[in-house]
């Protein structure tokens, strides 16, 4: 049976990337709806190869624009610009699938509305669990949905895992997120603050969009997903280690308490986990390269507590930091990282200075535990009001 897809953020890079996988699968999955921001013109294209019934855009600019486009092209692809036709297309009946790629946490709403409506729930935005923490958890589970990981890391550790949950804590030691270290792994950390906008954007093996590509280069999309692998996988955050391999071909892996590691191997394309977590339990093509084992260059690693590790990436552990305070600090960190990212793309502050936000954010705003979305949003937003005036302050002084 076809299944009918929504794809939360179809214009980023995830999407680009599922909609790669769904055309080589016309007979599985249909698309019911496509969700984006402001780019028209790939919207459109996307909207003529997939006539999806709904398309909608959150800048309203863009919607009028595109429902021009639509209309003049004959498609009866109906725009939609509102805050609810996010939820609306992520619960609708109709809909079996939900892609959730939209970055950050303005993700959150429409990843909750599909949890509770019992939806397949396939979840590239990790802050969904880093902002909603237990919450989002809770909702997956009352809704009964059905959520899997598509960050590569995630995924890796997924198919490394045994089938039955119920079985993953008696069984696992630790689980170990690899990281390739990004574009400035062999910095000079003094150097650092030099680094342009252009640089961190330069990732040397993963292509992604400009937000996700300035974590990786600070490691904070690492401390990110430490968080999120403590949700998914109920481990301790003292059961989490991230350790840098260069060549990013193991995704990530499982040591087991009888000592055997379990690990995920595949060439750097998110079609991989993409198409995994479409038809899991199954497995369909991807449109990935196989790795070549002939022509496939030795494996490194290198331990993120080596001292010059330490001064390139503060910010991984502020991960386990935000883990040990009170809940909904997780989400103070995600804001503060979101703000200090787009000034930094804006060169409104120096790459180093992400860090000082973020820790100085966490250092201002104590959050009481979150009861509600309305709770995190409040939180989102405290949060980020604190990031804006630490960044002035940081501006001000460097001006």
């Amino acid at each position: 049976m076809t299944q009918q897809l929504t794809i939360l953020g179809s214009t980023g890079s995830i999407g680009v990337n599922t909609l790669d996988v769904v055309a080589r699968h016309p007979e599985k999955y249909q698309v019911f709806a496509l969700t984006g921001a402001r780019q028209v013109a790939l919207m459109f294209q996307q909207c003529v190869a997939f006539k999806p019934r709904f398309a909608v855009m959150v800048q309203a600019d863009a919607a009028r624009e595109l429902a021009d486009k639509i209309q003049a092209a004959g498609l009866s692809t109906q725009v939609l610009n509102t805050p609810q036709a996010l939820l609306d297309v992520s619960c609708d009946d109709r809909v079996d699938v939900v892609m959730a790629a939209i970055v950050g946490a303005a993700g959150l709403a429409p990843c909750l509305a599909a949890a509770k409506a019992g939806k397949r729930l396939l979840l590239a935005n990790k802050e969904a669990l880093v902002v909603g923490g237990q919450l989002f958890l809770d909702a997956v589970k009352a809704g009964g949905a059905q959520l899997l990981p598509i960050d590569s890391e995630h995924s890796a550790v997924f198919q490394s895992l045994p089938d039955n949950p119920s079985t993953w804590p008696q069984a696992v030691d630790k689980i170990i997120l690899t990281a390739s270290g990004g574009p400035f792994r062999t910095r000079d950390p003094s150097s650092l603050h030099a680094v342009t906008p252009e640089e961190a954007c330069a990732h040397p093996n993963w292509v992604m969009g400009r937000k996700i590509s300035v974590d990786s280069a600070t490691m904070m999309n690492k401390a990110l997903e430490v968080i999120e692998a403590k949700y998914l996988f109920g481990v301790s955050p003292q059961q989490i280690e991230v350790v840098i391999h260069p060549q990013s071909v193991i995704h990530s892996m499982v040591q087991f308490v009888d000592g055997s590691v379990v690990a995920q191997l595949g060439t750097p394309d998110m079609r991989m986990p993409i198409a995994y977590g479409l038809s899991w339990p199954q497995r369909i093509a991807s449109g990935s390269d196989n790795l070549n084992f002939h022509t496939l260059q030795a494996m490194t690693f290198e331990a993120m507590h080596e001292p010059a590790h330490v001064q390139r990436f503060p910010g991984l552990g502020l991960a386990w930091d935000a883990l040990a305070a009170p809940s909904g600090t997780t989400a103070v960190l995600n804001a503060a990282n979101e703000v200090a990212v787009d000034l930094f793309l804006n060169r409104l502050i120096r790459f180093d200075q992400i860090h000082q936000v973020n820790l100085g954010t966490l250092e201002k705003v104590l959050p009481a535990a979150p009861q509600s979305l309305e709770d995190l949003l409040d939180i989102d937003r405290k949060a980020r009001a604190t990031a804006t005036a630490i960044a002035a302050g940081l501006a001000n002084r460097t001006a």
